[in-house]
């Protein structure tokens, strides 16, 4: 199916979208329209870059040394952590954050929007791996919208006649000047494990601020959150829908030299803000419903 000259023939969009090869083979979608840009990898229905056009940087980050090969998890974008979130609760062989972000996602639509944006909707394609993993009969699709803002919807539909369980997030690694010089608003309050300092519950005081490796899963929380970075002069919002819990996390020097992906400094000009489901948020799907997972992505300059 992803076939370049295939999908170029149905998909593509004459001065916004076009298909190509990158890294080791990988198929890539390259969005650009009057209002921005993206990369969208079909393995793993992967946003791995966004920027707006007025904006000096990028605002969805993606490390210099990413591995684009087949079957390999993609350092930076917007991972697609499905149909669990963090270790399998039984399989300890399985991967971690399900294998949603590592099989190929076949394009089933494209269009332009009447504002000018840009539309992308991808389904995970399904195998004997997968079902191996994930034995509930379920569709996953992602809708991809490149416009003023990115917005990435993550739809669940349960196609069986049994209830399943899922835990999901977009993992979306955000740009920023140095991790020392943002913070963090909209979790004010809010309780959270913190995975970091041996996954004690805590309540977050006033804005999120960091300065050593932060893994926490704040839950209950339908927020919006705000990135405000001096250093870029920007402040980077992200409103969701359909998700309980925020993830916010940033390794640090040590665990960052340890993956061997971020480069010496990349963790430095990156955060997680994570709209999840995760932890007591895990999502009931019914039998012949769905559920999804909005986020919009945008930003504004600070005065």
């Amino acid at each position: 199916m992803n076939n370049l000259e295939t999908l170029n023939s149905r998909f593509a969009i004459a001065d916004q979208l076009r298909f190509n090869l990158a890294g080791d083979g990988l198929v890539v979608a390259e969005i650009a329209n009057a209002h921005s840009s993206a990369t969208i990898c079909l393995q793993g229905g992967h946003v791995m870059t966004w920027k707006p056009a007025t904006a000096s940087a990028p605002v969805v980050w993606l490390s210099k040394l990413a591995k684009l090969a087949p079957g390999k998890s993609i350092r930076g974008g917007a991972p697609v952590c499905w149909p669990w979130f963090g270790a399998h609760a039984s399989e300890a062989g399985f991967p971690g954050h399900g294998h949603a972000r590592t099989v190929p996602w076949d394009v089933t639509a494209t269009r332009t929007l009447e504002d000018g944006s840009t539309e992308i909707a991808l389904t995970l394609v399904e195998s004997d791996a997968t079902r191996a993993m994930w034995p509930h009969p379920s569709k996953a699709e992602i809708l991809v919208n490149v416009g003023k803002t990115l917005k990435i919807a993550l739809t669940t539909r349960n196609l069986g006649d049994a209830d399943f369980v899922i835990g999901e997030a977009l993992h979306t690694y955000l740009q920023i000047g140095d991790i020392s010089d943002v913070k963090v608003l909209g979790l004010e309050g809010c309780e959270y494990m913190d995975k970091a300092g041996g996954g004690v519950r805590k309540q977050q005081d006033g804005a999120i601020t960091f300065s050593g490796e932060t893994d926490r899963v704040y839950v209950d929380t339908e927020a919006e959150c705000v990135i405000e970075d001096t250093r870029l002069q920007r402040r980077i919002r992200i409103a969701k829908s359909g998700s309980r819990s925020t993830v916010v996390w940033t390794p640090w020097a040590e665990k960052a030299d340890k993956m061997g992906d971020f480069g010496p400094d990349g963790w430095r000009a990156m955060v997680c803000v994570e709209s999840a489901n995760a932890l007591e948020n895990a999502v009931t799907v019914k039998a012949g419903t769905s559920h999804t997972l909005a986020v919009e992505y945008s930003t504004e300059p600070m005065h």
